[in-house]
């Protein structure tokens, strides 16, 4: 199992271990909540049966007295209504309002008691009660303000758990990356510095054999040169990881066909390499680090064909928005479509020896370098996968002319 599988793993588990404690708070929560509900259902019968009592004997002191010590523990609002739904009497709203306009202390709103009283009505059913006349009366309470917010708690605390876990861990993950940004820079710089001892050796030897053995037009020698002239490029490569590196405008059709030429020479000759569309597209680019783009790009389409297949690289202009489109087609094995966002993900490879940050490398340069875009932008098992490049086109022109017809590299 490769790092990112491992730590999209834990992800996913410390994930359900968050969810468990979230859904255990909740429902021990609720759980305290309707303990709360049923205790005030208790005492809002308890007030029912002391304030109807009160009615009928108004003059009972001390059943005054008990009732005042109830309502003082009552923290419930209540309104007491006639059997035709007008509003006889409340306890616990607003003492400002008043439901009479002829009260000049207070401010008239009939519609704020008619609202609680909607509210009353779909939180809890009433309770039947007797009035002073023994008439039949109808009373409503709401839950009191305590059991209100303890409905709300939980999720307001899980809310800040969740926003103060998403930060702690934007932040970890942003410092986690820019150390581990440092130490890649670090490395790719000390290796180009310890490429740059032996790069100069095989120079010398090779201008030793040139001398030596009249070997000026031996073309093992041309390649030995063309090799070691490759390891400077790579040298360059590693050396300007880390720093802003010089755009230059270049045709594009020209660069890749530069490097195929000299890929396609040390590969499998049962591959067939073919380069085709617009050659006239140009675009600002690093010419080191576009190069190993289409190396690792290459190379993966390559390991993806298992014997004999087709590379085929097409350019194309988009004048509408002013792109470059480079679509790199393979005949290989082909990347399930869940997979196609995880292939640029660090530690990812499906080779036993590979460390999979080709891909990531990849991206790497063509967005943070050359600020294009690069995806997997078809694939289908068995028979292939395409990756498309996007790159903002240097200058804006006329259409070419241009045949669309392929070229054989």
């Amino acid at each position: 199992m490769n790092p990112y599988q491992k730590k999209k793993r834990w992800k996913v588990f410390l994930l359900l271990f968050a969810g468990l404690i979230g859904a255990a708070s909740v429902f021990y929560s609720d759980f305290f909540v309707k303990k709360m509900e049923r205790e005030e259902a208790t005492q809002f019968l308890l007030w029912v049966k002391v304030a109807e009592q009160r009615m009928k004997m108004y003059d009972n002191e001390q059943l005054s007295e008990v009732f005042e010590t109830i309502k003082k523990n009552n923290k419930m609002d209540v309104i007491i209504t006639n059997p035709d739904g007008s509003i006889y009497l409340w306890d616990g709203l607003d003492t400002t309002k008043t439901l009479y306009p002829d009260n000049k202390t207070k401010e008239y709103d009939s519609v704020y008691f008619a609202r609680q009283l909607s509210k009353m009505k779909e939180q809890h059913k009433p309770a039947k009660m007797r009035g002073i006349n023994d008439e039949e009366l109808i009373a409503y309470y709401k839950d009191s303000s305590i059991l209100t917010q303890l409905r709300f708690f939980p999720y307001i605390q899980l809310g800040v758990i969740a926003l103060f876990l998403i930060t702690a861990y934007v932040g970890f993950s942003a410092a986690r990356r820019a150390e581990r940004d440092q130490e890649f820079v670090g490395m790719a710089k000390e290796t180009a510095h310890q490429l740059g001892t032996p790069i100069s050796s095989l120079m010398a030897w090779v201008e030793l054999i040139k001398t030596r053995f009249d070997a000026e037009e031996d073309p093992l020698v041309a390649e030995m040169e063309n090799d070691i002239q490759r390891l400077e490029i790579i040298a360059d490569r590693f050396s300007k990881i880390g720093s802003k590196p010089i755009l230059e405008d270049h045709v594009v059709y020209a660069v890749i066909k530069g490097f195929v030429q000299y890929f396609k020479v040390r590969t499998s000759d049962k591959i067939n390499f073919v380069l085709t569309g617009d050659t006239q597209v140009r675009a600002m680019l690093s010419g080191p680090l576009f190069d190993w783009v289409i190396e690792n790009l290459l190379k993966n389409a390559v390991n993806a064909i298992d014997n004999d297949g087709t590379i085929t690289i097409n350019i194309i202009e988009n004048l509408a928005k002013e792109e470059v489109l480079i679509d790199i087609t393979d005949t290989g094995k082909g990347i399930p479509r869940s997979k196609f966002d995880t292939v640029f993900q660090p530690g990812f490879t499906t080779r036993k020896r590979g460390w999979g940050l080709g891909l990531t490398l990849t991206k790497r340069i063509v967005e943070n370098y050359h600020s294009g875009q690069i995806f997997v932008k078809d694939s289908e098992l068995g028979k292939g996968t395409t990756f498309r490049i996007i790159l903002k086109s240097s200058i804006t022109y006329e259409p070419t002319t241009n045949t669309g017809l392929p070229s054989v590299v």
